[in-house]
């Protein structure tokens, strides 16, 4: 495995690796088992697998947040190494960003509803980042979790803004045995409040099969109270606060109207855990 850091070193590795399909996997670091069924899954399809661990700084729109992002480059190099990655690009902020990039996307609208009505810019930072790196790598394959389901879309909506003609694979939310979602920010969670962040799933969960079981009988619950419901299920544990939870189509992101949406209806929603924000999401239909 190569290791580099500068965008001329970067090229100079792909280079030497010629070979097609050519797989990325990008991330900001501080890997869990998660990230590396991305990479595994990007080993097994393609002949060259590239991952990248930058924490990007346009994304973060509260400077604490930024700082206290966990950050754990030596066990993160060793992970990607067993996981079969051939070159890891971990490079400075002045390397991404060697002048500031004020570039502003459309992104179809998904960024402006969730994550992006609650956190002004991140997506646009989300776009400025993943755009800089397809450039530098040129991937044919970029794999992504459904963990960051909204993400996802963005991605995709640049994609086609931007005119990028490569495959986006979405891979399975990677879970903990009592349903947390993984996520680098787990690691950031006391003991209380890691005792208590499984109450997000499993009232996502029990909602979800309530749902299916009611349609099946015929009994639509009303979407409006399926939000309720979670969100209150979740607000009763008290070191968990609500600052969404959305039924959308999961295929546009708008609110979804009922349970027949085009492409299906998805639960999306975001926690705060003390002072760690929390994200997950769940196919309802």
């Amino acid at each position: 495995m190569e290791i580099v850091t500068t965008r001329a070193a970067l090229a100079e590795a792909l280079a030497a690796k010629p070979g097609s399909p050519r797989g990325f996997v990008p991330t900001m670091g501080a890997l869990h088992a998660g990230h590396i069924s991305l990479v595994e899954r990007a080993r097994r399809e393609n002949e060259v697998v590239v991952a990248s661990v930058f924490v990007n700084p346009t994304q973060f729109n509260d400077p604490d947040d930024l700082k206290r992002y966990p950050r754990t480059p030596q066990e993160d190099i060793r992970l990607l190494e067993d996981a079969g990655t051939d070159i890891v690009f971990m490079p400075t902020p002045q390397e991404i960003y060697p002048e500031p990039d004020t570039r502003v996307f459309a992104l179809a609208g998904v960024s402006e509803v969730m994550e992006g009505a609650t956190r002004p810019g991140h997506f646009n930072g989300v776009a400025q980042v993943v755009s800089r790196l397809f450039d530098l790598v040129r991937p044919d394959r970029a794999y992504f979790g459904e963990k960051d389901f909204q993400q996802v879309a963005v991605i995709r909506a640049m994609c086609r803004e931007c005119g990028y003609r490569l495959e986006i694979v979405s891979c399975p939310t990677v879970r903990e045995a009592d349903g947390l979602a993984m996520s680098s920010r787990n690691t950031l969670l006391g003991p209380a409040h890691r005792a208590a962040a499984p109450a997000i799933y499993r009232a996502m969960d029990r909602a979800a099969k309530q749902v299916r079981t009611s349609l099946g009988e015929g009994q639509a619950p009303a979407v409006e109270d399926v939000e309720r419901q979670v969100a209150e299920e979740i607000n009763s544990e008290q070191l968990l606060e609500v600052i969404y939870f959305r039924l959308v189509n999961a295929r546009t992101l708008s609110p979804a109207r009922s349970w027949d949406e085009e492409g299906g209806v998805q639960g999306c929603v975001a926690v705060q855990a003390g002072k760690v924000r929390l994200i997950d999401n769940l196919r309802f239909v």
